[in-house]
């Protein structure tokens, strides 16, 4: 869509539009079709593989934006997780057909990245980071636009406008102009203008931007809701860990335009036997169990501030031990878990691989820029 404040002639746009002709998948009374691209069958003719991408590099100048990326990806839920300027963005208009690769070759949805990009974008709803919205239109009318753009009947389209925006809570905001929009309603009817035409994959670039705590929580209920219930593909951009990891299965870590890890989250996180988490009481009595720790050779890597103990035990530790000293001070353990890898340790353990170069900054874990 055009950004908001571009002066469009409403006519040429919807002329345009009837020159483009999609078949809705959707029949009256159902909100979204419930063909899944994967479980080893088709959807509208298309192999289960969401994607496959070889040697893809593209330049900005001399810039190297994307080099010799390779990745083969499953359907349902993929996080593509990197630091603002990693290549993410112009990965997805790749991706769109939006751009051509400066080399390399590729299949979405079964279809050739150098094929009918118009084709290609039917299949897929795209929710942009940027606004991207048309100053003047209603809610309603924007999403319609969006629909007709696509190639559907404006009947067809403001049906569905009306469909979504009501599935999206946004019923009595539908009538109001988008430049009167709140931050959270900006970011819903962007996505409602993703689904109009029912796409079997959403390309979301950070759809949490900007969003306070309850908005977050609401539009990642939203995006799992899509993955589990309709069995939606997603390809969720973002720098946030934290809704990688409670949306998706399967991660793309990329940085400087390279790939640095692909692959099912649980796979790609290293299981650390070594590694505990444990929480005591009384909590005055933390610190003298932590001296006695180290006098067994236990490492204490952490302590956060409701005195809960990240620590590396040596070779032959048994986790009754734990009980033993803490039976000897006069303390209980309230809790007692091994503490295997997280996304922000993985992220961070590339990152200082030799293959990735120099640090980064830290990635965001819930919205909130690391320090």
């Amino acid at each position: 869509m055009p950004p908001m404040g571009c002066p469009v002639g409403m006519k040429a746009i919807r002329l345009f539009a009837s020159c483009v002709t999609v078949k809705s998948q959707v029949g009256r009374g159902r909100l979204f079709s419930d063909r899944p691209l994967g479980g080893g069958g088709r959807y509208n003719g298309f192999m289960s593989h969401l994607l496959e991408l070889k040697n893809i590099t593209h330049r900005y100048g001399p810039h190297v934006a994307l080099k010799e990326v390779s990745l083969s990806l499953p359907t349902g839920a993929i996080g593509l997780l990197g630091p603002n300027g990693a290549g993410k963005s112009t990965l997805l208009k790749i991706i769109m057909g939006l751009i051509q690769p400066s080399q390399g070759s590729g299949v979405v949805l079964g279809l050739p990245l150098a094929g009918n990009h118009l084709t290609l974008r039917q299949k897929m709803g795209y929710m942009s980071e940027a606004d991207a919205l048309i100053q003047g239109l209603e809610g309603v009318e924007y999403v319609t636009l969006a629909g007709e753009l696509i190639g559907m009947s404006r009947r067809d389209a403001q049906r569905r406008a009306h469909e979504l925006l009501t599935f999206l809570g946004m019923e009595d905001a539908r009538y109001r102009k988008l430049e009167e929009y709140s931050t959270g309603m900006k970011q819903r009817i962007k996505l409602a203008q993703a689904l109009v035409h029912d796409p079997p994959l959403l390309l979301l670039d950070e759809p949490t931007s900007g969003l306070d705590p309850a908005g977050r929580e609401s539009m990642l209920s939203l995006l799992e809701t899509f993955c589990q219930q309709y069995r939606k593909s997603v390809i969720l951009s973002t720098h946030v860990l934290g809704d990688v990891e409670r949306v998706c299965s399967t991660v793309v870590i990329i940085d400087r335009g390279q790939v640095l890890r692909q692959g099912r989250t649980a796979d790609l996180k290293t299981i650390r036997q070594d590694h505990y988490r444990l929480q005591l009481e009384p909590v005055h009595k933390v610190p003298v169990y932590i001296e006695e720790l180290k006098s067994e050779g236990v490492d204490v890597l952490d302590v956060d501030r409701q005195q809960t103990l990240s620590v590396r035990v040596p070779s032959g530790w048994s986790s009754r031990s734990f009980f033993a000293l803490a039976d000897n001070l006069g303390m209980a353990i309230r809790g007692l878990e091994r503490d295997d890898e997280d996304l922000d340790q993985l992220f961070q353990r590339l990152l200082r691989s030799p293959a990735a170069g120099a640090a980064r900054p830290a990635l965001a874990a819930n919205g909130v820029a690391a320090p």
